[in-house]
Parts: C-alpha cells; structure tokens; sequence
C-alpha cells in the first residue's frame, strides 16, 4: 500500500510483503519502486535483471552473496536506515542463491540509470521520471532503408528477404 498521495509504499507494507513483492518481480506484475516513510523516496526495489541489464554490477561493490526474502523482511528497516545514513551498498536477494531482486537507494538507482540528481532539497522519486521525448531540432523521419542501411548489409538482406516474403504472400492472396 502507498503512502497516501505520494505513491511511495512504507516500509512496513514492504516489510509485511517481501514474499509477495518478489512474486510480483517473478511474474513480471511489478517495475522498479520506491520506498520511504512519510511518503519520501528513500530507497528502490528493483529486479535483478534490470540491475544487471544496467551495468549494476560493476557500477556498484554490493552486499556479498544473495540473501532471502526473510532477512530482507528482518532487516529492512536497518537497511533504510543505512541508507539515510549514507553507508549502503546494494543488496541482492532473492530464493537460495538465485539472484532476483536488489535494494538500493535513490541515488544509486539514478546513477545505475544515468540520471542527474535533483536540485538540492527536491524530493524526487527516480522510479517515476519523466523524460522530454519531443523530437530535437534537427530530427528528421527515416525509412526503414535507412535504418537497415545504418545497421549494415545483414540488415539490409533480411529487410530484402521480408519483402520477398510479403510479395509473394500478396500474390497468393490475390490469386483465384
């Protein structure tokens, strides 16, 4: 549950529902989020393979080994305690010593993104950023020659044999 308005869960909420939040992770029902109390981000639960797929491991010296969902539950609380602290390093837990989720703070979760930090004394919850998408001034549409051009001669024959594929799956139709 959220903290109301801020769309950040508590740490009890967390803490009561570790299994579940992992199942959530599991079945893919779940992004990356932020936790806190009094509706301030304080640290972010994300999958590990959004940890990995981000460079995270070597972006950052985490906790040793994996750790359960049961000692996420029991030391949660000390955990975002280091955190306001500024003394934490990552940690990595999930089932026996299947890597699957990691706890981190804001900070670190916007250095494993790429983002800036806020301006000093902003609360900002980097789990739910948004980003200018309009079109810089020198954008300009491409085809999809183009594109395949870019990407090289394996490209541009695998667009060539799709085309095949489609012209002769037009005919066929278009035949009596």
């Amino acid at each position: 549950m959220a903290t109301e308005g801020s769309g950040v869960r508590s740490l009890d909420d967390v803490r009561r529902d570790v299994a579940g939040v992992l199942n959530r992770f599991r079945r893919g029902r779940t992004k990356a989020f932020s936790i806190g109390d009094g509706g301030v981000p304080e640290a972010v639960l994300l999958t590990y393979d959004e940890f990995e797929d981000l460079g995270g491991e070597t972006k950052f010296a985490r906790r040793a080994g994996v750790v359960t969902a049961v000692t996420v539950g029991a030391e949660l609380t000390a955990m975002v305690a280091a955190i306001r602290e500024g003394a934490f390093a990552p940690v990595v837990w999930g089932l026996g010593d299947q890597p699957e989720a990691v706890i981190m703070s804001t900070s670190q979760y916007r250095a494993l993104r790429g983002d800036d930090e806020p301006p000093a004394g902003t609360i900002d919850d980097p789990t739910r950023r948004v980003y200018a998408t309009e079109p810089l001034p020198d954008s300009r549409p491409m085809t999809i020659d183009e594109i395949a051009e870019m990407m090289g001669p394996y490209s541009q024959q695998v667009l060539a044999e799709i085309r095949e594929e489609a012209d002769r799956a037009r005919l066929e139709d278009d035949s009596p």
